[in-house]
């Protein structure tokens, strides 16, 4: 593609998070503009009022879904909570590609989305098709294809973590995932438990036992391993910090044949980096603001134990990055385009 002729996006809910991040990484793609941005109760600001760090030659104005011109539109990236996202993705004109952000067309059987999201899916047939976007497993299948579906950010950290483990490396019925993530994971809204004075200086586990990325991860494991009855221990905890996540998963298996299994599978991936045995184990701040996965293996002291541990940024490589690089591979390009430049922010 020329460097003259860029697809067209449109940001849906732009006024959040992972909109705004979408926005901000796009900037630096050589192929894709973001053109129009939407939000509802927003509609009318500039999107460099809602985030100033926005600002420049390239601001947008939010408008509502209704007012975008969609003949002008090459690509949606879709930023909005669940339910609200399938009800104007299922609207849009056949010609618009789709990336999915929301937890819509995660899951293939829609009877577990209505029993996980409390709602009936509105497409059955279409989520069951759509392709899981998790970009290290997916790679050129995604290519020509019309809509993805992007993993949620604990689902990310996990599946790379123990997706290659799941043909012989790890007892599959042995599973226990310890789950950390910065406030900015629970979105832009008011939330009692996001306000600064209750989540500083504490942390706190949520959703014990109930947690909706779950049944997302237990789906994708049990593809992975042939099997249909693979059940996780999850749980999820929030920390004072504003973006990052660290999953640490307690497994049963031989040290070796876990590195192993892992060093081979992201030996060419970009974007996930396997530490040697025995390294400083991964911080979130070694991926702050980056579109990469530091995966790390421990022996547990009890024989026939390991621990493995995995970090990204939940809006980069857990939202907003991975969608980019869903896109790069639906549309036949290198994985890295836009996000091969991101560096960490440290400290």
């Amino acid at each position: 593609m020329s460097d003259q002729v860029k697809l067209k996006a449109a940001i849906l809910g732009a006024s959040g998070y992972t909109g705004a991040e979408t926005v901000r990484l796009l900037r630096a793609h050589p192929h894709v503009e973001a053109v129009a941005a939407t939000g509802h109760s927003l509609a009318g600001k500039q999107l460099s009022q809602i985030f100033p760090h926005l600002a420049g030659p390239t601001d947008l104005l939010v408008v509502k879904a209704g007012d975008v011109d969609w003949s002008q539109i090459d690509v949606a990236f879709s930023c909005l909570p669940h339910g609200t996202s399938q009800d104007l993705i299922e609207t849009l004109p056949d010609h618009v590609k789709v990336v999915d952000l929301s937890a819509d067309y995660r899951l293939r059987d829609a009877d577990l989305y209505a029993e996980t999201y409390g709602r009936d899916h509105l497409n059955p047939a279409r989520t069951a098709a759509v392709k899981y976007g998790l970009p290290e497993w997916r790679g050129t299948s995604l290519t020509g294809e019309t809509l993805v579906a992007c993993p949620g950010c604990y689902p990310t950290a996990t599946l790379l973590a123990l997706l290659p483990l799941m043909q012989g490396a790890i007892d599959p019925e042995h599973i226990i995932i310890d789950a950390k993530s910065g406030v900015s994971g629970a979105g832009r809204g008011l939330k009692e438990g996001n306000l600064f004075s209750e989540a500083a200086e504490g942390t706190h586990p949520y959703g014990i036992g109930t947690h909706r990325h779950a049944p997302e991860i237990e789906q994708e494991l049990n593809l992975q391993a042939g099997r249909s009855d693979i059940g996780v221990t999850f749980t999820p905890h929030l920390l004072p910090m504003v973006r990052g996540e660290l999953i640490t998963a307690h497994v049963r298996g031989d040290v070796g044949q876990i590195q192993t299994a892992l060093e081979t599978q992201y030996a060419d991936a970009p974007f996930v980096t396997v530490l040697p045995l025995g390294s400083s184990p991964p911080d979130t701040k070694h991926v702050r603001g980056t579109n990469n996965c530091r995966i790390a293996v421990y022996p547990d002291r009890v024989k026939g134990r390991v621990v493995v541990i995995a970090v990204i940024d939940n809006l980069v490589k857990g939202s907003s990055g991975q969608a980019i690089q869903n896109l790069n591979l639906m549309m036949g390009w290198d994985e890295t385009l836009g996000l091969d430049h991101l560096q960490a922010v440290f400290p």
